[in-house]
């Protein structure tokens, strides 16, 4: 009886700060998460990240903090706008939600450890490509060329380490640089853009070389399926398929999580 006393007490001991861990971190993804959204917005149209406030981008209307609380704000006005009605995208609840979820998601993978604050920068940058990319067929330099620069200064203290690191930065740009380089000699035309190439050497500095060569693998696979399945349904082309910065982020989260298994299981054929 005593045996399980101690054990059902050492249970609840352990489970008390498993449960701060996740509110804290699903509550925090919801508020990075909102600014994730600024990022967003701004970033390819060349505006401030501090000012001006938030506001409706259809009559300037300034939101008042209740408005801007995450999901929320936006279920409280009903998804418009509070002064002109002019209806609010739904993207802003869906990017504070899936952030909070990868944050959650990356703490069950690696747990409460340095690694996680690494694991989170990145998972936030991959949110903020994918939309962008999403909408406006760009990447940011502002993301992915200080993302490469933080990436490598994090693998000077946790994994990847900071060789790994540079490996994967170097391989990420050398290997879809030729790739586009070997697209456009053969097609006559653009396949890639620059900034697929800086994204994935911004991966390859924050999860190393063999991570990042499962992201790319991943990201044409991908792409390949919806590509196939747009000729199949006779809606378009691989050339009308999404901009591959999103199949690129894709590809990088499940890495982020689930990699290292992953591999674990592919090299468990040969060794």
């Amino acid at each position: 009886m005593s045996g399980t006393l101690i054990l059902a007490s050492t249970t609840s001991y352990d489970a008390v700060p498993t449960i701060l861990y996740v509110i804290l971190l699903v509550s925090g993804g919801l508020i990075i998460g909102s600014f994730l959204n600024v990022c967003i917005y701004r970033l390819p149209r060349r505006q401030s990240l501090i000012t001006p406030q938030s506001h409706c981008t259809a009559c300037g209307h300034h939101l008042k903090w209740f408005e801007n609380v995450p999901v929320i704000g936006y279920t409280l006005l009903g998804g418009r706008c509070r002064m002109c009605g002019e209806s609010i995208s739904a993207i802003y609840p869906l990017v504070e939600v899936i952030t909070s979820a990868l944050f959650l998601l990356s703490y069950w993978q690696i747990g409460w450890q340095p690694l996680l604050l690494s694991r989170l920068i990145f998972m936030g940058a991959m949110v903020v490509l994918f939309v962008i990319d999403l909408q406006h067929r760009i990447l940011p330099n502002e993301i992915t060329l200080p993302g490469a620069v933080v990436g490598i200064v994090f693998s000077m203290f946790l994994p990847p380490v900071w060789f790994d690191s540079v490996v994967g930065v170097v391989g990420g740009w050398t290997l879809l640089l030729l790739i586009r380089k070997v697209y456009y000699l053969v097609r006559g035309e653009e396949g890639l853009g620059v900034g697929d190439v800086k994204m994935l050497a911004m991966i390859g500095a924050f999860l190393g070389f063999d991570l990042m060569l499962l992201t790319l693998f991943l990201a044409s696979f991908i792409g390949s399926l919806v590509g196939i399945s747009l000729m199949i349904t006779k809606k378009g082309n691989i050339r009308d398929a999404l901009p591959f910065g999103t199949f690129l982020a894709v590809g990088g989260v499940t890495s982020g999580l689930i990699g290292e298994s992953v591999l674990g299981w592919y090299w468990s054929f040969y060794f």
